[in-house]
């Protein structure tokens, strides 16, 4: 067997065997196979896609190219969550909390930012003192006393897609679902969890704009995980507007405690309800989906969600001062106004924009070296459907530079679209995939 024959294959669009797909993950990932061949393979994948039984060998493949993690030492059903992120994406940090609080253990592995979205790890460590560089006898520990810890991905998990990612983002063949699906629940399932539960975005602020091809990675990659044995659900949720009021590291992490708080905008509260209510179900504390977000609600109005937050906040020796005054997170010097200028009903936004304007003030990274600036980002005063007034504020911008705050405005601005008649308002569920 050799890499030749195994890109011949795959560009005459024939099926790939197990044994071939093994072949090119082991060998690859050993430095055997060159990057101009793997590419050459990858791109046949794009062009030609892959059927189910390819997709499923491709994931278990990049699976046991690195370490599978072991929570067997944590009682109870583990429920793993992702999301394939979006602009203003703060639902970890609030349903995390929740869900520990109603006896289900949170054990999360999650990643940094790149690009327009950031990840909740960097939102995290804008939490003074926050550590998320656990071993992995202190993250086991940390959930076995309190239910609940975050780290980073180990460098260790799925090395084969490490290098497949790297090279997908320079060979033009990022968008492939086959690679997506596979990428994301290589990852999932080499993290050690007992079912995993997805939160697929799509619209202008996510990586999938259209809806059919977000539907299309939601159903490939439920199929993957119980093809696995892992049970898998899928949440479609819409990100054609920022979810909540904050795009930013340390204004959504603001805006979690404040939603763990009882101070949540509606959205927010609403996708993080309905996300912590499957992954209850799925760690086998209730069937009925209504119930279980009635007593996630009732752990937002007594506390006991934010007490939780707290303890986790304190156990992975962050300041848990922030999380009693959350205006402590607000940090940047500038607060400067979007206005508009008209009138009308907001009845469209490039969410894409905002999350680049938070990268723009150095709240982001291009690369994966790159400083952030935690206390950049924006506030969002307007949603799709709200009536707006010459001059009135319809964003704010939060700089440490305030040249750099200044030349976001107009971008920002241009970013709303609007109409002279009355716009409905955007759902945020939009389906439920299993």
């Amino acid at each position: 067997m050799n890499i030749n024959e195994i890109i011949k294959a795959k560009r005459d669009q024939k099926e790939l065997t197990t044994e071939q797909i093994n072949f090119f993950i082991h060998e690859y990932s050993l430095g055997n196979i060159p990057d101009y061949q793997a590419s050459s393979l990858l791109m046949a994948i794009y062009l030609n896609g892959m059927s189910e039984q390819e997709i499923l060998d491709l994931t278990v493949a990049m699976v046991k190219s690195g370490e599978v993690v072991d929570l067997s030492d944590i009682p109870g059903i583990k429920v793993d969550k992702h999301s394939t992120g979006g602009i203003g994406d703060k639902v970890t940090m609030v349903v995390m909390p929740l869900v520990a609080s109603c006896g289900v253990p949170v054990a999360k592995m999650s990643g940094r930012g790149l690009g327009y979205t950031q990840g909740t790890i960097d939102k995290l460590d804008s939490i003074p003192g926050f550590r998320t560089n656990l071993d992995m006898d202190e993250f086991i520990r940390n959930v076995k006393r309190i239910g609940i810890s975050i780290m980073g991905q180990s460098e260790n998990i799925a090395i084969a897609d490490k290098k497949l990612y790297a090279l997908r983002d320079v060979t033009g063949t990022v968008e492939s679902i086959p690679l997506i699906a596979s990428s994301i629940m290589s990852k999932k399932i080499a993290s050690g969890a007992d079912k995993i539960l997805l939160e697929v975005t799509y619209g202008s602020g996510a990586f999938m704009e259209n809806e059919i091809r977000a539907r299309r990675l939601a159903q490939t990659m439920v199929n993957i995980g119980n093809m696995v044995g892992k049970e898998t659900i899928a949440v479609l949720t819409n990100m054609n507007q920022p979810l909540g009021r904050f795009v930013g590291n340390s204004l959504e992490t603001k805006e979690a405690i404040d939603t763990l708080a009882g101070r949540g905008e509606k959205d927010v509260v609403n996708v993080c309800l309905l996300l912590g209510a499957y992954m209850l179900k799925l760690a086998g504390h209730g069937e009925s989906i209504t119930t279980n977000m009635k007593l996630l609600q009732s752990k937002i109005d007594s506390g006991e969600g934010l007490a939780k937050f707290k303890e986790f906040v304190s156990r992975q020796w962050g300041e848990s001062r922030v999380v009693d005054e959350s205006e402590l997170l607000v940090k940047a010097k500038y607060k400067l106004p979007v206005n508009s200028i008209v009138n009308g009903y907001v009845s469209e936004i490039e969410t894409k924009n905002i999350g680049q304007a938070v990268v723009n003030l150095g709240g982001g990274r291009l690369k994966k070296e790159d400083e952030v600036d935690y206390y950049v980002g924006v506030e969002v005063m307007k949603k799709i459907g709200d009536k707006v007034s010459m001059g009135e504020p319809i964003m704010y911008i939060y700089a440490n530079d305030e040249t750099k705050g200044l030349m976001q405005v107009e971008t920002l601005r241009s970013s709303f679209k609007f109409s002279n008649e009355p716009v409905e308002k955007s759902k945020e569920i939009l389906d439920i995939i299993d």
